[in-house]
């Protein structure tokens, strides 16, 4: 348990100002025990164990070939392929043509142009044939199943002729064809590479909008996805360079995911855009996603503001359940049947190099059932439940990170933040190193949503070390939380707490220390309040102040009346802790609060 704040010595010249402070002005830096106990797990929403081992550090020229990005061809050697509403004409036999059915069958380049009002675009080739399809202002409507469908090749290429309107639709229903179980409007079975820079919408009322059952490259182009189901669904791969993707999906924006080899399902976004609108995840891989830039922006699960609610009961409607700045409807869902809304989501790690992020999500807006490292990029994110959680190691290096709405800011066993500016706002923690599978608290988020109740045993495992970067805490409960240790070496970190209660600027189970850096808070209670360990290389001030108003001016003077520290209270606060490398343990201080002032030795 927290130690309470010991009221050691009363400073009759400052009246009760500072009588929470002993002779040291210091709070006791005792062990304590965190409220938000978890227990660890390496399993994804579904249960599937995932193996940690998987290689997430790909490079681009591991991810495409020189074919995936060739979008020229040759007019004089292709075939020419024309639709014509309810039939075709082609200029080689190597097109067969039954009604408004036609199905490719050879190796060549087709360049493809016109419209069929109910029919389908059939490749059906052997098994080692590699074919370019050149979609020159194509529009095809299937009611009753695929627009286009890729049954057998070796490797199909749809390039999108530059400046091309392009139309992929499905009518409503799905029906099987020769046992094939076709659920999108461009369904292929084998590997699929989509380039160029013209422009391709896909409307699936009824199921996904890209189904792949290999590998998928989108390198270039311009999409709009408009499905009931999956926006882009893979089982080997996704990979993304250079593509403009608009996704409104009934369940995932992107989903990638392989039952039978977890070592496949991952996701590799080199560049490009996305913006998408999900009932269920944003981005989700069955083993790793890795993001190297980008811009991607999400609305999941209808936002934070859904954070406390159950899984719209519009999941897998078509056109989704709500659109962006409306609220999805509601309605409530029992544990077994929950519906994961979170927006960057993988069962592997996650690994971001760069990119801009804007992610509103009613789950976690980044999650890993692993790890997460984040090394540059600039988010956005507000989240219902954690902005960014891992359920074992969390790195925060070089990068801007603004979380304006979340349960808790960041949530994994370990974290680390070695470099940028993260600013957080949390209706519970701060940081917390929990040391458990994805339990943040007793309400709101993921479980609170759908009946489940958190939490698990308490785990000791917990750490937080911060080296560098500027961190700044708004937080209702704790600031800094670990279920075990917590070091602070270097950066500079500000935390408020605006809540009174059961909170604390810092909590630890092991007595925090800091040897660097520059550390300043206020607390609004001082019930469970602790303090860095006297164990820690760099002074400490930390002092109960009374009730303080906000915009009171806070300022620690060394001996020779020089300003050490000043800031401005931000919330009405009973409590402050300093540290900084100019406070030198064992010297005397003056600390000021508004109009009040005594004199205290850093501890």
């Amino acid at each position: 348990m927290k130690k309470y704040l010991s009221m050691l010595l009363a400073l009759m010249l400052v009246l009760s100002l500072f009588a929470g402070c002993d002779k040291n002005g210091t709070v006791p830096d005792g062990t304590t025990g965190s409220e938000n106990s978890t227990a660890k797990s390496s399993s994804d929403d579904s249960g599937t164990t995932v193996s940690d081992d998987t290689d997430s550090d790909q490079a681009d020229t591991e991810m495409f070939t020189d074919r995936d990005k060739e979008t020229d061809y040759d007019v004089s050697k292709a075939v020419t392929l024309q639709l014509n509403g309810t039939t075709a004409i082609a200029s080689s036999d190597s097109v067969q043509i039954k009604g408004s059915t036609v199905t490719i069958t050879e190796e060549a380049t087709y360049i493809i142009s016109g419209s069929l009002t109910n029919g389908m675009l059939i490749v059906n080739a052997s098994d080692t044939a590699k074919m370019q399809l050149v979609f020159n202002g194509v529009d095809i409507t299937s009611e009753t199943s695929a627009a286009l469908c890729i049954l057998e090749a070796d490797k199909v290429f749809i390039t999108l002729a530059d400046g091309t309107e392009n139309i992929l639709a499905n009518g409503g229903s799905f029906e099987a064809i020769d046992n094939n179980n076709i659920d999108a409007a461009l369904f292929s079975k084998q590997d699929l590479t989509l380039n160029g820079s013209g422009s391709l919408a896909v409307t699936s009322p009824a199921g996904h909008g890209i189904v792949c059952k290999d590998d998928l490259v989108l390198m270039g182009g311009t999409y709009t996805v408009n499905t009931a189901s999956h926006g882009l669904d893979a089982n080997d791969s996704v990979r993304i360079a250079d593509a403009d993707l608009t996704i409104d999906a009934g369940k995932d924006a992107i989903h990638c995911e392989n039952t039978d080899d977890t070592s496949k399902g991952f996701i590799y976004i080199e560049s490009g855009s996305i913006d998408g609108e999900a009932e269920g995840d944003g981005i989700a891989a069955g083993a790793y996603l890795q993001i190297e830039d980008g811009g991607i922006e999400l609305l999941v699960g209808g936002g934070s503001e859904n954070g406390s609610k159950s899984s719209s009961g519009n999941y897998g409607g078509f056109m989704g359940g709500g659109k962006r700045g409306q609220s999805s409807s509601i309605t409530t869902t029992t544990e077994g049947d929950s519906t994961s809304m979170k927006g960057l989501k993988a069962a592997g790690n996650i690994v971001i190099s760069g990119g801009n992020f804007t992610i509103d999500s009613a789950d976690d807006s980044i999650h890993s059932d692993i790890s997460v490292t984040i090394d540059g990029g600039t988010f956005a994110l507000a989240s219902g439940d954690d902005a960014i959680h891992a359920e074992d190691t969390l790195t925060v290096n070089a990068c801007t990170i603004t979380v304006d709405e979340s349960y808790e800011g960041l949530e994994a066993e370990k974290i680390y933040i070695t470099d940028g500016t993260i600013t957080i706002r949390a209706s519970d923690d701060g940081l917390n190193a929990s040391g458990g599978t994805d339990s943040s608290g007793t309400t709101g988020g993921r479980d609170g949503m759908f009946g489940g109740g958190r939490g698990g045993s308490s785990s000791a495992n917990g750490n937080i070390e911060i080296s560098g970067g500027k961190l700044t805490v708004y937080s209702s409960g704790d600031g800094l939380d670990s279920n075990g240790t917590m070091t602070i070496s270097g950066g500079y970190i500000y935390v408020a707490n605006p809540s009174s209660g059961d909170t604390s600027v810092i909590d630890a189970n092991s007595s925090p220390v800091i040897t660097g850096g520059t550390f300043i808070s206020t607390g609004a209670s001082s019930m469970m309040a602790q303090s860095f360990s006297s164990s820690s290389t760099q002074g400490v001030i930390a002092c109960t102040t009374g009730s303080q108003k906000a915009g009171v001016q806070v300022t620690v003077t060394d001996g020779d009346g020089n300003t050490v520290i000043s800031y401005e209270v931000e919330y009405s606060c009973v409590l402050v802790i300093i540290s900084s490398p100019d406070i030198i343990k064992g010297e005397t201080y003056t600390l000021t609060v508004g109009a009040s002032s005594g004199e205290f030795k850093a501890n």
